[in-house]
């Protein structure tokens, strides 16, 4: 079905999308495209990308815009309800089931379901899931009688889905299932002078609200603008001018000095990116993938050291530091956890010069370099909760991941008190 650009504006306009990037634009062109067929549709994007926009359009623009639109974050319903939640149960079906309740697939009932946060969802449940996509029939909690339902599933990830199902955490059938006709949306930063239109969009919403003169940018500012990353996407350049128009009281104009106290600092990390899935890596796969890096990169340097300081000079070395090659064979292999090293900008040491002011072994143990990720994760969940006084809310929240993803690594982990 063609699409002209014509139909694309008029959508934007309709559903309060600003930008004219092209990756915009073929988003939009493939949700027109496919709402009028009753296909699942898998939208990718980073957080705060604008995903959840894109689920309206294919429900209202469909055969189904009369019926329900149900918005559920699979990641905000705890594990031990979200079967409940979704599917219904039977009264005495569990503790606290004192009647029986409709779950969101029975009373959507020829409407669409969006599914945010799918790759939160546990194992069990996506059994069901699947089920409800291949045949439209589910079963209740604590019930033996099937059921069926006419609903639409409109899902949606931040994650990298591909490598949940390559470490055993999503089912691949049901990914092929919901990945009929994806959909992805790009990250603000790759969307140009949209960022600019946002920003003025943004600005002016605030002037009407509260009444006050709109906020705008010098050449400088917007320059400096354009050149930010916005980690956050579209939910932080919003929250950015709305503290700048609150703040800033005297000068509504914004030069580049003042904007650039109001962005956060950038951080250093490599942004990891899969341009064939269009998913990016979760911050800690990339922290694991920075840690390997960094291994294999001190391994290199333990060995560019023994055969700078030569056959003699390594048996000082060895004789004063018996740790600092450890792990390190004459066959040049290495199978040591790293070891950092100081070495002079000559690159091997000179006769008469203490070694130990050049080779500085600060890996004082085996088990501190221990780059295990189960034993990382653990101790990072540790020292959130600690943080937190034990409120998994908040921990989850420091960790980067939901609070029912929390609850099942304290179990797995046993760190329930």
């Amino acid at each position: 079905m063609a699409v002209t650009e014509s139909e694309i504006q008029s959508v934007k306009q309709r559903f309060g999308i600003i930008g004219t990037s092209p990756a915009l634009n073929h988003a939009v062109k493939v949700a027109i495209q496919v709402a009028p067929t009753d296909m699942s549709v898998l939208i990718t994007g980073e957080s705060g990308s604008g995903k959840e926009s894109f689920s309206k359009i294919i429900h209202n623009l469909s055969t189904r815009k009369h019926g329900q639109f149900t918005p559920i974050n699979c990641g905000a319903i705890p594990e031990g309800t979200i079967d409940s939640e979704l599917f219904g149960h039977e009264k005495g079906s569990f503790t606290s089931a004192h009647e029986a309740r409709k779950g969101y697939f029975e009373v959507t009932n020829g409407g669409t379901i969006f599914l945010d946060e799918i790759g939160e969802m546990p194992m069990g449940t996506q059994a069901r899931l699947l089920r409800v996509l291949e045949y439209g029939e589910f079963i209740k909690v604590g019930s033996s009688k099937v059921q069926k339902t006419d609903v639409r599933v409109v899902a949606a990830t931040n994650v990298n889905l591909l490598l949940k199902v390559e470490q055993g955490r999503f089912r691949e059938d049901l990914y092929y299932r919901l990945n009929t006709v994806p959909i992805f949306v790009p990250p603000l930063r790759e969307r140009g002078k949209d960022i600019e239109l946002l920003f003025r969009k943004f600005a002016g919403d605030f002037s009407e609200r509260y009444r006050v003169k709109p906020i705008s940018l010098t050449e400088e500012a917007k320059n400096l603008l354009l050149q930010y990353r916005f980690p956050g996407n579209i939910r932080q350049l919003k929250n950015l001018v709305d503290q700048i128009s609150v703040l800033t009281t005297d000068e509504r104009e914004v030069d580049a000095e003042t904007l650039q106290r109001y962005l956060p600092k950038q951080t250093s990390l490599p942004a990891l990116y899969d341009s064939a899935s269009k998913e990016s890596l979760s911050e800690r796969e990339i922290l694991y993938k920075v840690l390997f890096d960094m291994r294999k990169d001190v391994n290199d340097l333990k060995k560019i050291v023994l055969e700078g300081v030569g056959s003699h000079g390594a048996a000082q070395v060895l004789k004063e530091n018996p740790k600092l090659f450890e792990g390190i064979h004459a066959d040049k292999e290495t199978h040591a956890d790293p070891v950092l090293l100081t070495i002079p900008a000559s690159g091997h040491a000179s006769a008469g010069v203490d070694v130990d002011e050049e080779v500085q072994d600060v890996a004082h143990t085996t088990e501190d370099d221990s780059l295990s990720i189960e034993k990382k994760e653990k101790e990072l969940i540790v020292r959130a909760l600690r943080k937190n006084n034990n409120k998994r809310k908040y921990a989850a929240r420091d960790l980067g991941i939901s609070e029912r993803t929390l609850y099942r690594k304290i179990k797995e982990y046993e760190l329930e008190e």
